[in-house]
């Protein structure tokens, strides 16, 4: 079978090579190691073939036989390209990555299609986008991981880019709700805004608590919610037609709004990372129709 070389794919190739292994490769071509690991296996997978191991004496990694074979194609190839775009007299640039960082819980049909207008209208950006929960977003961010990161907070927790106000909701089975003590908690993984403000607005209430289920993600608690197995607090816009909405009546006191905010670690952003960040606000307001000033 006959296909095309992917240039991106032969220059992350070519870097790990060079470097001696993935960590010192991701800084050569200015990509995360996650992404380079998932290009050599692209890269491995369309030819079929292993190009590299693990070397165990020095625990770093060397080519195959057929990973040194294509090398020396490889080097030619990017060589060729290199001088034909010379020869053309408009050499391209290589694509400038911008790292977002975006909640577990936003990680949703609409964030995707989102970000996919946001790469169709800036072809030369390539946007590499890890999911996670807001702690884990801003470990990322302050070790220069990621650019930017769109977290869940408390309002007015640092200074941001832009933020957005989140209604916060009780959601779950009413004759749970009014009958079970300790009550039972549908939440997110420790750490999580939702689940803190839970606990502690139910323990302020006198009553006791158990988790009935946890997950890593929002369609798990929807569901556990949904099935009756627990109570849980959710933004608004995670509220599905079949959860039952309590209220002080129930018991569950309403909370005040949390937080939705871009932050970074500087306010000088590179031109990629202002233009993605730009293209957040404006979009992001538009879908969520309650923006706070920054």
């Amino acid at each position: 079978m006959s296909f095309g070389f992917d240039l991106d794919l032969l220059r992350s190739f070519t870097a790990v090579v060079e470097a001696g292994g993935f960590t010192r490769a991701a800084e050569r071509v200015h990509l995360t190691q996650s992404t380079i690991s998932q290009q050599i296996k692209k890269l491995e997978t369309n030819l079929g073939r292993t190009l590299l191991i693990r070397d165990r004496a020095t625990g770093g990694i060397r080519t195959t036989e057929e990973g040194e074979l294509l090398m020396s194609y490889a080097r030619r190839i990017l060589s060729v390209s290199s001088e034909a775009s010379e020869a053309l007299g408009r050499s391209v640039p290589l694509p400038k990555t911008v790292r977002l960082g975006v909640p577990e819980d936003f990680a949703g049909r609409r964030m995707i299609d989102l970000l996919s207008g946001f790469a169709q209208i800036s072809p030369r950006t390539r946007l590499d986008t890890v999911s996670g929960w807001s702690f884990e977003l801003r470990r990322l961010l302050q070790a220069g991981e990621i650019d930017l990161a769109l977290i869940k907070r408390e309002p007015g927790d640092g200074t941001c880019i832009a933020k957005w106000e989140e209604q916060l909701v009780w959601v779950g089975d009413q004759p749970l709700a009014t009958s079970s003590n300790p009550v039972p908690l549908a939440v997110f993984p420790a750490g999580c805004i939702y689940r803190e403000r839970a606990i502690r607005a139910i323990e302020s209430s006198g009553c006791r608590w158990r988790i009935a289920y946890s997950s890593q993600g929002l369609m798990g608690v929807q569901a556990a919610v949904a099935s009756g197995l627990g109570i849980s607090l959710l933004p608004a816009d995670a509220i599905l037609p079949e959860h039952h909405l309590l209220n002080g009546a129930d018991g569950f006191t309403p909370q005040p709004p949390s937080e939705l905010a871009l932050i970074a670690i500087t306010k000088k952003l590179e031109p990629a990372v202002r233009e993605l960040a730009d293209f957040l606000v404006v979009n992001l307001t538009s879908l969520r129709r309650t923006p706070a000033a920054a």
